[in-house]
């Protein structure tokens, strides 16, 4: 065994000599059949450690740096360099800077080959995941930015692993703004005032006009009015709510300055007005700007098992805020269909975030498409939706009827708990099946009325005759009820196993001591057919006849929950809440047309 081992090695050592030779070779078919075969040989421990021992790293890392290597050879090389450093033989810290910034390169290419892309992104990967002085390099030479543009390269569909990981990239993106979020603005603090100013200096100064800030410096009151701040005086205190906080001034001063001319016109087109529909550019930016860290669910933590990302916010390097210059256009257009008012604001952000979350879930792909969706659902649309809605949904789906259920439920369950046991204390009529699978004579069974015991017997020759009820089986005594293949009279009766319509009427109590009793309904659905004369008890109580099939599920139902009786009664509870809903409806609805008069 130790011959063998050793001239394996010695196999692999000479192997990895002659690659290492034919890869140093100037001829280019022979170096790339050199690298193609180590490229498998490099799986393999026992060869990639003589091939490492021989400085075989080393030669490909200078190969890569080289920048001579393209195509097919350059994926060859960097197969190999992987596989060779999985083995952990080599510190992934011994990597030059020049590597790094080559093999980075490879990545920052707008169109590079698949196949060098996947192997130099896996070699990025480990260098981040083994060295942590690594990371802080590779972070310099590669941003977010560069490798979301390779996810928009081509049209293959995602796959849920891959959407997990893009949700989970958005929210750690989203969550990056939870610091601004959650920082109050200081009003003795002059750069944050600064902004305020610059943001009253872009509406009504203009850029050409240096006097403009001196001949209005009385007037920043009524400026900051216009602008539509809470705070006239002091609009600094309106930043001092988180959520928001400083993140409502970032998103404010964005658009002032990349979106300067619909800034301008939003903010005059409102200033401008003079019958009180005038919409607070202010008010309706901070608010906003909460919603939206709401709905996108700011400073919340990845959860596991969602794929619920938005390919448009990949498409952009500021994506956040350009979603928000999109949300405020809606917001402006969405106040005027409205004619809101001030004492009109929050309905508009209802009626706004329905619009933003309806949009939203149609997946837009880009900003573009997402004005798109958002310019057909205006608020007449958001009207029709919302009472197209409304009649479809089914009326016990309303608030005031959930509430009544809810209320209403504990008595209903008693209600029918009540009747299933009122049931069982009437019994039913059973036919005895023979040997001969005849079925001539008659038994009969119920529950006592304390509920403490099973009485039963055979009737005398026909359903009218007397029951003695001299058998009886405790309820404390019983262990389970079983159902069609299960029940010993089944097992028992090859015949009857046969016949799937008896076997699926079959029904068994099991007590103790290893006792049966066993039953077979005639029918599912169908009162028996048995003479309409009452049965008379020696107990002197006369009962109707009835479904057996019932009196079955009623009894497997009472003896199943811990055989106390407290039964759940899922199998009626539907029908019966109808019922007592609708009873109860009629009552509701009438208190609350005289409470409206």
């Amino acid at each position: 065994m130790y011959l063998g081992s050793h001239v394996c090695h010695v196999c692999q050592a000479r192997a990895a000599r002659q690659l290492l030779e034919r890869i140093q070779s100037h001829g280019i078919d022979a170096r790339l059949e050199a690298l193609k075969e180590l490229a498998k040989l490099s799986a393999d421990p026992t060869f990639a450690t003589e091939f490492i021992n021989m400085e075989g790293i080393g030669t490909l890392a200078r190969l890569v740096e080289s920048g001579t290597h393209f195509g097919e050879m350059l994926a060859f090389t960097l197969t190999a360099f992987l596989e060779l450093m999985d083995h952990g033989i080599v510190s992934w810290d011994l990597l030059s800077l020049s590597f790094i910034k080559q093999i980075a390169g490879y990545v920052n290419q707008p169109m590079v080959d698949v196949s060098i892309l996947q192997r130099s992104l896996a070699i990025l990967e480990s260098m981040v995941l083994n060295s942590h002085s690594l990371y802080h390099r590779v972070a310099q030479e590669i941003t977010v930015g560069q490798l979301i543009g390779h996810l928009q390269v081509g049209n293959r569909p995602i796959k849920a692993e891959m959407a997990h990981q893009l949700y989970v990239l958005q929210v750690l993106t989203f969550n990056l703004l939870e610091e601004r979020m959650m920082t109050k603005m200081d009003p003795n603090d002059q750069a944050q005032r600064d902004i305020i100013f610059e943001l009253r200096r872009i509406a009504f100064d203009g850029e050409n006009d240096p006097t403009g800030t001196e001949k209005r410096k009385a007037m920043h009151t009524k400026d900051y009015k216009m602008l539509g701040f809470t705070n006239h005086v002091n609009p600094a205190m309106d930043f001092t709510q988180t959520p928001p906080g400083m993140l409502a001034l970032d998103n404010m001063l964005y658009l002032a300055k990349l979106h300067q001319d619909t800034y301008i016109r939003i903010v005059l087109e409102n200033s401008s007005r003079e019958d009180k529909h005038e919409c607070p550019f202010g008010r309706c930016a901070i608010e906003l700007t909460r919603m939206l860290c709401e709905i996108l669910q700011v400073g919340e933590l990845p959860n596991e098992g969602c794929n619920d990302y938005h390919p448009m916010f990949f498409t952009h390097d500021r994506a956040w805020e350009e979603f928000f210059c999109v949300c405020i256009q809606l917001l402006n257009k969405t106040w005027k269909e409205m004619r809101a008012t001030a004492e009109d604001f929050n309905k508009v952000m209802q009626v706004v975030r329905e619009q933003i979350t309806r949009a939203l879930a149609m997946k837009p792909s880009s900003l573009d498409q997402l004005k798109s969706k958002l310019r057909g659902l205006n608020y007449s649309e958001i009207l029709r939706l919302r009472q197209s809605e409304r009649m479809s949904q089914d009326d016990f789906q309303s608030p005031p009827i959930i509430e009544l259920r809810e209320r209403i439920q504990p008595e209903i369950l008693e209600l029918i708990k009540q009747q299933r046991l009122n049931r069982l204390c009437e019994g039913s009529c059973f036919r005895k099946l023979g040997n001969r699978r005849r079925q001539e004579k008659f038994w009969f069974c119920r529950l006592s009325l304390n509920h403490k015991v099973l009485h039963y017997g055979d009737l005398d020759e026909s359903p009218q005759g007397e029951v003695p009820f001299e058998l009886l089986i405790p309820v404390s005594d019983i262990k389970s009820v079983v159902t069609g293949k299960d029940c010993p009279h089944m097992k028992e009766k090859s015949a009857l196993k046969q016949n799937k319509e008896v076997l699926e009427l079959a029904f068994s109590v099991l007590y103790d001591p290893d006792e049966t009793l066993n039953f077979v309904a005639p029918n599912k659905y169908e009162v028996s057919r048995q003479p309409q004369t009452p049965v008379t008890l020696s107990s002197h109580i006369s009962i109707s006849h009835v479904v057996q099939y019932r009196f079955r599920v009623a009894l497997k139902l009472t003896l199943s929950f811990s055989l106390s009786l407290s039964l759940s009664l899922s199998l009626s509870l539907s029908l019966s809440l109808s019922l007592s809903l609708s009873l109860s409806l009629s009552q509701f609805s009438s208190v609350q047309f005289n409470n409206s008069y």
